[in-house]
């Protein structure tokens, strides 16, 4: 009998072949050209300076340049996902990016081949990978599926990888000074943006400036009901502040040679008029909330291109760097009194009053090095007429993890464990503060790997196999703001280490000089998180949420086939995925309320043990004539736990994009329709999103008047639809809360650029 998972292999390869068949004939009239037009086809570039991850793209990579991501008005990861990929999601409630249904700290984003962690502290707040400006951007590449033999750890879903703006990227040729500037207007959020890039060089030496600004409100939504409260759908108040600075200098020296020194800057600061929260607790008009990213990096890196590929390397980038990342979440707030919490005499108050503060900060420094490199061999006769483009590299790198809480509050420093219960809900029990949840985590990793891409001598076909290995430790560092936690029992949990072989096989069929074919297979893994191991908020008497320092490394098979058309005229790609997961970490009810933790239990965090997701992507791409051009995208994902039969929740709707544009050398317009089904296939209380459809407009035009100017306009969700981004809206969320997450309604963003 055929097994769920062969037969859905089988599937998914029948469909890739049939539709390869369909592109193979389409392919049969050559032109020679590799390249389209299509905002996010494939550009097959050599490697890039400052360690440009990833090493080289391939039928898996989309890269997306500036220029695609300026023409479609694409300031945020949203709008990518939106206007041009519909593989690309990203869940405001966790600030994370989502490929292939997994999101958080199982898609992997890269600036400039750097890692950017995403963080999770136990009291609600997470990101980190959201700390960065699209105007500092020079191109965005998208890595699909789950490959550590290149990656290391983290690349469950796929790779991000972000490049910023070098000095060359303005200064083409022989140019000696170029500048960038940018302004803009957005009604979505009620913001204005500026930003300006600077670049020149003298003789070999290049140097860049640039920084931006943003200043704007609560993004909208659909909701019509104020108020304060649960029954509250419209957003709440809310004012944010950003600002980021890029500053680079490079040296070229003869034969092929690079030194580059980089500081970058990025913070993000809004505060929230909490109305939704304000339930009764907190004075009306005086809970405030806010929540601020911070990302500051100095990198120093050297890359080398041989002239004449008569080098002992063809290509080669290192990168040195210092990181540091930091997340904030803030209450300032003025709590009532509630006559509740006083016990017989009044000689206790359990529920706090009067001024109400608290600033939770999860911050990591990183230290690290990383480097890769690339050689072609042409063995001639001796091999069988093969080439080897041999590829390898590593990386190691040092993290620091720091979180603690400061507050501000009249609650008394007693044992809440001797305090009888009956006066009242005792919120003082739980609101332990200036204390650590955790103790402070050393961690240390390590990892290399080489690939062959083994081609024959016609060229058309090629064999690549790879492997990476890594290891990884985390330590716990005993600290006074730990141990003074209501949690801490005496001992500190172990620490915690693991190393992972992660091979991967790719064969491609260079059917035609515009047609690749191509099957892989690939072992990924994610080290546990700092705070998944070792986070221990709550305290006796209310509540738990604990880490576990037993958890195992989770790992992954991935298996895909596809294939790449492209031409000048036209093309695509198609690729149907299935992943399995073994010890896939999840958070769960480890105790229900009782005994020591009446009010909520124990949550912690588990391995499951199996979770498949299979699922097929497509895109394509026409420039039907000089001035007309089309374009679409399409995703679509299964999750599921198949020990336990429930869905993942991390999987979003089917979702398609299709595009028609016009364009002349003077102006040009776009207009888009973004679709997704309807999304049931939950489990435990996740949001079952209905289906829905967005248009969106964009129009730019440059004024022969003013050369090197542009006037951009755009409007988006045309037809004022109301729907959900199922990833933007918390599980177990009540019915009359649902509008609360609805996303923008009609709105409109105006862009001035001007360059030279």
């Amino acid at each position: 009998m055929v097994s769920a998972r062969s037969a859905r292999i089988r599937l998914l390869c029948g469909t890739a072949s049939l539709l390869v068949l369909g592109a193979g004939g389409a392919a049969a009239q050559q032109t020679g050209e590799r390249t389209g037009k299509a905002p996010a086809a494939v550009e097959l570039a050599p490697l890039e300076v400052e360690g440009a991850a990833p090493p080289e793209t391939d039928e898996t990579t989309v890269r997306i340049e500036k220029e695609a991501l300026d023409q479609h008005m694409v300031q945020s990861i949203q709008d990518l996902g939106r206007r041009l990929d519909a593989g690309v999601g990203y869940s405001r409630a966790t600030n994370s990016i989502n490929l292939r249904g997994l999101g958080e700290n199982r898609v992997l984003t890269t600036i400039d081949g750097i890692r950017q962690t995403w963080m999770e502290d136990p009291r609600s707040v997470s990101g980190g990978v959201n700390a960065f400006a699209f105007d500092s951007l020079s191109r965005i590449d998208i890595v699909r599926g789950a490959d550590s033999s290149l990656y290391g750890s983290g690349a469950l879903g796929g790779v991000v990888a972000l490049k910023t703006l070098d000095p060359e990227d303005l200064l083409p040729g022989e140019t000696l000074f170029g500048a960038l500037s940018k302004a803009g207007y957005d009604s979505a959020d009620d913001s204005w943006r500026a930003s300006s890039a600077v670049a020149g060089r003298v003789g070999d030496t290049f140097v860049l400036l640039q920084g931006g600004f943003r200043s704007g409100h609560a993004l909208d939504n659909e909701g019509d009901v104020g108020g304060t409260g649960d029954a509250r759908t419209k957003s709440n108040p809310a004012d944010y502040e950003q600002y980021d600075f890029l500053f680079k200098l490079a040296q070229r020296f003869d034969g092929g040679h690079r030194i580059g020194l980089t500081g970058e800057l990025f913070n993000r600061d809004e505060t929230e008029d909490n109305r939704v929260g304000q339930t009764g607790t907190y004075q009306i008009g005086n809970y405030d909330t806010g929540e601020e990213v911070d990302r500051k990096r100095v990198s120093l890196s050297y890359d080398f291109t041989s002239p004449d590929r008569r080098d002992v390397l063809d290509q080669a980038n290192v990168i040195a760097y210092w990181q540091r990342q930091t997340l904030n979440n803030t209450v300032n707030a003025i709590r009532d009194p509630d006559p509740r919490g006083f016990a017989p005499g009044g000689q206790y108050y359990a529920q706090p009053f009067g001024t109400y503060k608290r600033d939770n900060e999860l911050e990591q420094t990183s230290y690290g090095l990383q480097g890769d490199a690339k050689k072609l061999l042409d063995t001639g006769g001796s091999m069988g007429g093969t080439t080897h483009t041999v590829r390898f590299g590593g990386e190691v790198y040092r993290q620091d993890t720091t979180q603690y809480s400061h507050g501000e509050d009249n609650c008394p420093d007693v044992d809440w464990t001797t305090i009888p219960q009956p006066y009242g809900p005792q919120t003082c029990r739980f609101l332990h503060t200036n204390a650590s949840d955790m103790p402070d985590v050393e961690s240390l990793a390590f990892g290399f790997y080489v690939e062959d891409e083994i081609g024959t001598a016609d060229g058309r076909f090629s064999l690549t196999p790879g492997v990476r290995f890594d290891w990884y430790e985390h330590k716990p560092q005993e600290t006074s703001d730990y141990v003074n936690g209501p949690n801490f029992d005496g001992t500190m949990p172990d620490s915690t280490s693991d190393s992972k072989l992660s091979p991967k096989l790719r064969a491609t069929w260079h059917a035609t000089p515009e047609l690749d074919v191509f099957g892989q297979w690939a072992q990924a893994f994610r080290a546990p998180s700092a705070t998944e191991l070792y986070q221990d908020y709550g305290a006796p008497g209310s509540y738990a949420r604990v880490g576990n320092p037993d958890l195992k490394t989770e790992t992954s098979n991935g298996f895909e086939i596809g294939a790449k058309l492209n031409r000048r005229d036209f093309g695509g790609s198609v690729t149907g995925f299935y992943n399995f997961y073994k010890n896939f970490i999840d958070e769960v009810q480890l105790a229900p309320p009782g005994g020591d933790y009446p009010i909520g239990g124990v949550i912690g965090y588990e391995n499951r043990a199996r979770v498949e997701i299979y699922g097929a992507e497509a895109s394509g791409y026409w420039n039907v004539t000089e001035h007309w051009r089309t374009w679409a995208s399409f995703a679509w994902a299964v999750g599921r736990d198949t020990d336990e039969d429930e869905y993942v929740n991390s999987i979003p709707a089917l979702r398609a994009i299709l595009g028609l544009g016009y364009a002349t050398e003077a102006w040009g317009a776009d207009a888009s329709i973004t679709a997704a089904a309807a999304r049931d296939d939950v489990s435990g209380g996740g949001f079952e999103a209905p289906s829905y459809k967005v248009v969106d407009l964009t129009a730019w035009w440059k004024p022969a008047f003013v050369p090197g100017a542009m006037v951009q306009a755009g409007l988006f969700n045309v037809f004022d639809e109301k729907y959900w981004n199922a990833l933007d809206v918390p599980d177990d969320t009540a019915a009359t809360r649902e509008d609360y997450y609805t996303e923008p309604g009609r709105s409109f963003r105006v862009t001035l650029t001007h360059q030279f």
